[in-house]
């Protein structure tokens, strides 16, 4: 059993004011927690991995083959594997949470 504590995990400044860290990871998913502060924006992008997940903290919009969804603290969200997409925080808050995702994605580009 992996078990990481978020509030202990080293977090990456992925791109300007977007924070990423890499939680516990098994053989079929791994967990990511974000910060994303208010103003910023994380480019659009696409994986193979499908993306689940609960945001506790703001609000974000994602923009997801070019259609907007609002996220806000206490929802919970799915983006298909290989859908381009982006998320920004338009709101006054940092918006926080962890993704999922299937497979794991152990190695992200940002932590490079």
């Amino acid at each position: 059993m992996d078990i990481r504590s978020y509030d202990e995990t080293e977090m990456t400044e992925a791109v300007p004011d977007v924070f990423l860290s890499q939680l516990a990871a098994g053989e079929k998913t791994s967990v990511q927690g974000y910060v994303i502060d208010p103003g910023a924006e994380v480019p659009e992008h696409s994986h193979p991995h499908e993306q689940a997940g609960y945001a506790w903290r703001g609000e974000a919009v994602f923009i997801v083959d070019g259609e907007e969804h609002v996220v806000s603290a206490g929802d919970s969200y799915v983006i298909p594997g290989g859908d381009p997409h982006r998320v920004e925080n338009r709101g006054d808050e940092p918006f926080e949470g962890v993704d999922i995702f299937s497979p794991p994605r152990t190695d992200p580009d940002w932590q490079e």
